[in-house]
């Protein structure tokens, strides 16, 4: 169903992984990535909103500084992955998610973003900068951007077990944004991913419920 496409950016052309529904689309999703890259995981949570009626870009963030990253999650992963995220910054990755909304704006009328890890904060980002309608996941990123207005609304999820995002930073989300949804959920960080050892499968799907239904009622 998905494949790899290019995408043009402020910051050069880069490849994106671009996943389309079996019919008609009832909206479109800029998918960002978490520190690993477009990797496995990444490219079948895109294919998984496709099935469920959105066009979707997932952007490969890193191709700015290296491209065609994809990185396992074990210790090199998570220490290459800083040094990329770090060398990328919040305002590329910002742009980058910009650029994918306008290709996707082009042929659907709405969309919105999801992020992961850090792709949780640049998706809080979108909504508060650029204003598309957004869920964030486990964004340990998000505390310095909180008293900025959103233009759009967001949805959060945390882990309770996650140690970067202890309760008083999930607690910051609520007082800051309190028309906004937070969700909390019995897990660690990056519960999301199955190839993950954080991976709680009954918090994923229940929070992937959440996000469909958030998407549902702000890109209709």
């Amino acid at each position: 169903m998905g494949h790899w496409t290019t995408l043009d950016t402020p910051h050069g052309r880069i490849a994106a992984w671009q996943a389309d529904p079996a019919g008609a689309p009832r909206g479109a999703l800029v998918v960002v990535q978490e520190i690993f890259g477009v990797n496995a995981h990444i490219r079948s949570v895109a294919e998984g909103f496709a099935l469920e009626g959105y066009a979707v870009l997932a952007p490969a963030c890193f191709d700015v500084v290296e491209p065609g990253v994809e990185l396992a999650y074990d210790a090199d992963g998570v220490e290459r992955g800083q040094a990329l995220k770090a060398a990328v910054g919040l305002e590329r990755a910002n742009d980058i998610t910009h650029a994918a909304a306008n290709a996707l704006a082009a042929s659907h009328h709405r969309v919105g973003t999801v992020g992961y890890c850090w792709g949780g904060t640049v998706a809080l980002l979108a909504a508060l900068r650029i204003g598309l309608p957004s869920v964030s996941y486990y964004g340990a990123g998000n505390l310095p951007f909180l008293d900025e207005p959103p233009r759009a609304p967001v949805m959060f999820h945390f882990g309770e077990q996650d140690a970067s995002i202890p309760p008083d930073m999930v607690q910051a989300h609520r007082d800051a944004l309190p028309g906004m949804e937070v969700f909390t959920y019995p897990a660690g960080h990056g519960f999301n991913c199955d190839l993950r050892a954080d991976y709680e499968p009954s918090s994923a799907r229940l929070a992937r419920e959440r996000t469909l239904d958030f998407f549902t009622r702000n890109l209709a």
